[in-house]
């Protein structure tokens, strides 16, 4: 917990906290404390209601289930079984440069591959080592 709210819970250190201040600045404070409390009931209210609705949805559908003669267990099957997310084709790539007799592409995106950096740094442009046909 923060030294302030270490202070702002315990009463003799509170006290001690705001005994400079004037009793129009503890009201002003108090009332801000107030605010700060009532939206905060406000959104707990309004979060049960939420939460109480959803579970008289829940209700009806159960409810539903078990007039059609299903069950829960009837449904296990169905609501577990996901499909496999699609994954995208690799990218192809953009650039390409043969260093030792190693031919190394990159596709553009992401960390630039050292042995392109150091031609780069060297003068030369990423547009002589991009492959015919990309752009």
């Amino acid at each position: 917990m923060s030294d302030f709210l270490d202070i702002l819970t315990h009463g003799r250190r509170f006290k001690a906290a705001v005994k400079e201040l004037s009793l129009i600045e503890l009201k002003e404070t108090a009332e801000k404390l107030n605010k700060i409390i009532d939206d905060r009931e406000q959104q707990l209210q309004a979060e049960q209601a939420a939460n109480a609705e959803r579970n008289a949805r829940i209700a009806d559908i159960l409810a539903q289930i078990e007039d059609s003669g299903l069950s829960i267990e009837d449904l296990g099957d169905l609501a577990a079984v996901k499909p496999a997310p699609k994954k995208r084709a690799p990218r192809p790539a953009k650039y390409e440069i043969t260093v030792d007799g190693e031919h190394i592409t990159w596709t553009g995106q992401g960390r630039m591959p050292t042995v392109f950096k150091k031609e780069v740094d060297s003068g030369k442009s990423m547009d002589d080592f991009l492959i015919p046909g990309m752009k």
